[in-house]
This record gives structure tokens, sequence and C-alpha cells, in this order.
């Protein structure tokens, strides 16, 4: 069990450790000062590469030869994919995938 001065140490460690890496991306991109083209492209494919990336982890132990043979995961990708194709939502497709694959797993499958 952590002692109380343990606990509260951690806490500002941790919150000055968020704190410098907010303030070090304003010392490093100062205002009036243009953005870098490799930050610019990074800023672009990053979030659909970590995305791409969530989904292959997500799914490396989906075994396709024994049941239900990975129909939860097929099912609740299709709704989260056509729900985002048709809201342009994250949030929303995201939660929604989530909760189907949930069902389908916990009372269906």
């Amino acid at each position: 069990m952590l002692s109380n001065t343990a606990i509260i140490i951690y806490i500002l460690v941790t919150a000055a450790g968020v704190f410098a890496t907010r303030v070090f991306s304003f010392l490093l991109f100062p205002a009036g000062r243009q953005t870098p083209r490799v930050i610019l492209f990074l800023g672009n494919a990053l979030p659909c590469a970590l995305m791409a990336l969530l989904v292959v982890y997500c799914l490396k132990n989906v075994s396709i030869p024994t049941y239900p043979h990975g129909l939860p995961e097929l099912i609740a990708i299709a709704v989260t994919a056509g729900l985002h194709l048709w809201k342009r939502s994250t949030l929303l497709s995201i939660s929604v995938g989530t909760v189907l694959y949930m069902v389908l797993v916990q009372m269906v499958f």
C-alpha cells in the first residue's frame, strides 16, 4: 500500500510531466512562425495510421476456424464503418461499434 506522501509525489511528478509536454510544443513552435511541413504531414497522417494500428491490434487474436469465426468483430467493424461513412462522427461510430461488439460477445455469441 502506498503512503499518502508517495501518492502526492506521483501526482506532482505526473502533473509536471504533462505540463512540460504542453509547454514544450509552444516553445518549439512559437506563434507567428510557420509550422514545418513534416509536422503538418504527421498531423494529417498519424490519426489514420493510429486507427489502422488499433484495428490490427484488436483483431490479432481472432480465430477464424473456431466458433464464432470472427462474426462479432466483423459485424461490429461493418456497423462502425457504415455509421462513420453515414454520419461522419468518430465518437458516435466508435461508441456504437463498441457497445454493439460487447452486446454480441456477451449476449449473442
